[in-house]
């Protein structure tokens, strides 16, 4: 039997992508973990209007109208990425004093910028500032790459300081926040490795004819596959984590529902005691010093 497949490897990818989100997100929102993470939950809905704006809107559209569109929707999707950041490093390091914080947050910072400030060609002022809509739309396309390089640097950082220090300080191993940061760590080195793949190619490659372009071509075709299929294994990777609870968090949860039935069971217990019979209520109303029977009673 013989089966005509007209699927590329992009479209491929794309259609378990977008549904690796949407399970995702079905699993973030059935599971309660949206009301945890909510910055992170927001981030991939963003992600798949992304996506499914890149693949079914921007063919339909203008070209310039297109690209401003997606430009806006990435410098978007990049700011929330940073505020996932903010999100993860309150909750795993919950436990770290004010000065550790300060400390921390300047080093990384630091660290992020003196990439971001070596890493790549920055344009001339005069092309940042020229009013003319293209400019406008390089400056988003800046603004949108170098958020992109400052996010991921960022979030490798982010990523060994919660492994490495995480469980010391509120985010041990199997926490949802450490599986999480493990998940972005990773698409974010896969981001890495892709930009300095593509800009070496781009530097020390030398095309002489029709088949080296082609070969450069085909060769950064597949490093943006793997880059989308590291991102795709990550997506499964968080839906597996986030379907199971946290270790402890179904014994608290147990501990939390056996309150109540203690509560119910003493006050069962307490309302016979209460209920006093008309014997018992006048020998409380007698001189006399009270019976075995009594003592008994008032001792329990």
């Amino acid at each position: 039997m013989h089966f005509n497949f007209d699927f590329s490897t992009a479209q491929i990818l794309w259609t378990l992508t977008f549904a690796a989100l949407l399970v995702l997100l079905v699993v973030l929102l059935g599971r309660e973990r949206a009301q945890r993470f909510p910055l992170f939950t927001t981030s991939i809905a963003m992600m798949a209007v992304l996506l499914l704006t890149t693949q079914l809107l921007l063919s339909r559209l203008p070209r310039f109208t297109g690209t401003e569109i997606f430009l806006v929707l990435s410098n978007l999707d990049t700011l929330i990425g940073l505020l996932v950041l903010v999100e993860l490093a309150r909750r795993s390091f919950r436990g770290l004093g004010k000065i550790g914080w300060t400390v921390g947050t300047l080093v990384v910072l630091l660290i992020g910028v003196v990439v971001l400030l070596l890493w790549g060609h920055w344009p001339a002022w005069k092309t940042l500032t020229a009013s003319s809509e293209l400019a406008t739309i390089r400056l988003m396309d800046l603004a949108v790459d170098k958020g992109i390089l400052f996010s991921s640097v960022l979030t490798v950082e982010l990523g060994v300081l919660v492994t490495l220090l995480g469980r010391r300080y509120g985010a041990g191993w199997r926490s949802h926040a450490q599986q999480i940061m493990i998940g972005l760590s990773t698409a974010s080195i896969a981001q890495l490795i892709l930009r300095g793949s593509l800009q070496a190619i781009g530097t020390y490659t030398h095309v002489h004819s029709q088949a080296e372009y082609d070969h450069v071509m085909d060769l950064r075709e597949k490093l943006i596959h793997g880059n989308n299929a590291a991102y795709l294994c990550v997506l499964v990777w968080w839906i597996a984590c986030m379907w199971v609870d946290e270790p402890g968090a179904s014994s608290a949860a147990a501990a939390a529902g056996a309150e109540p039935a203690d509560r119910e069971d003493a006050t069962s217990e307490a309302e016979p005691d209460e209920a006093e019979s008309p014997e018992d209520s006048a020998a409380g109303l007698s001189p006399d010093p009270p019976n075995e029977s009594s003592s008994t009673h008032l001792n329990d």
